[in-house]
């Protein structure tokens, strides 16, 4: 079993004590990480997603990006250890790093630099939610990345938000909304084990020796 490592992740999380994966939290600094094994990176994406300016209450109270270097860490290590990268659907980074943003429908396309990107709903593996999420990753050839599920999840309506609101609202709110209490964000961040696994297997298949060998010159549906 080829050894990983699994940087940027809860330090009771889906990755801990899994067979073969060397976990890097927060407590070990995974911007520290020099190798030598490929990498499934999950940097914060607080300064990246939606809110990266913080609040409605309080806005422009942080700087987009301002994530300690993290992202950039992440970026580097993958393009030097081979593996995949895991962010939100529409994160600003990718904008910021120069990655073309694949499309929602579904299926890896070149990233503009020699690796590949996609977009796939973690509902689909076990999330609370949809998740629309997106994956970069390098030093693996296209034959080797898996044909996910591809497209949105079905939707999804929390039964007490629509009793509550009335369904356009339920709707529009979505599942998270209704959930309350100090696990809202883990719940929200949390990595479902067979999406976990799926991550695994694509590191696991990176040889940075194949990158070149890509030919990223166009979109190709998987």
């Amino acid at each position: 079993m080829r050894e990983v490592a699994a940087l940027y992740v809860e330090p009771e999380g889906a990755y801990i004590n899994v067979p073969g994966v060397d976990p890097w939290d927060e407590a070990r600094d995974a911007r520290k990480y020099a190798g030598p094994y490929p990498i499934v990176a999950h940097p914060p994406c607080q300064r990246w997603g939606r809110f990266w300016h913080g609040s409605t209450r309080k806005p422009h109270q942080f700087k987009m990006g301002d994530d300690g270097g993290c992202f950039s860490a992440a970026w580097s290590s993958i393009r030097e250890h081979g593996g995949v990268l895991e962010h939100p659907a529409d994160s600003h980074a990718w904008v910021a790093f120069g990655i073309n943003p694949p499309p929602r429908s579904g299926r890896w396309v070149a990233d503009g630099h020699g690796g590949w990107t996609c977009c796939v709903y973690q509902g689909h593996y076990g999330h609370f939610s949809g998740k629309p999420t997106w994956l970069v990753a390098h030093g693996v050839d296209l034959t080797d990345l898996p044909s996910f599920i591809w497209g949105k999840t079905e939707q999804r309506i929390h039964p007490i938000a629509l009793a509550k609101h009335g369904y356009e609202k339920a709707r529009r709110i979505g599942m998270m909304a209704m959930v309350g209490g100090k696990d809202k964000t883990k719940i929200r961040n949390s990595t479902p084990p067979a999406f976990r696994d799926i991550l695994i297997q694509i590191a696991r298949s990176a040889n940075v020796k194949k990158e070149d060998q890509c030919n990223a010159s166009s979109a190709v549906d998987r």
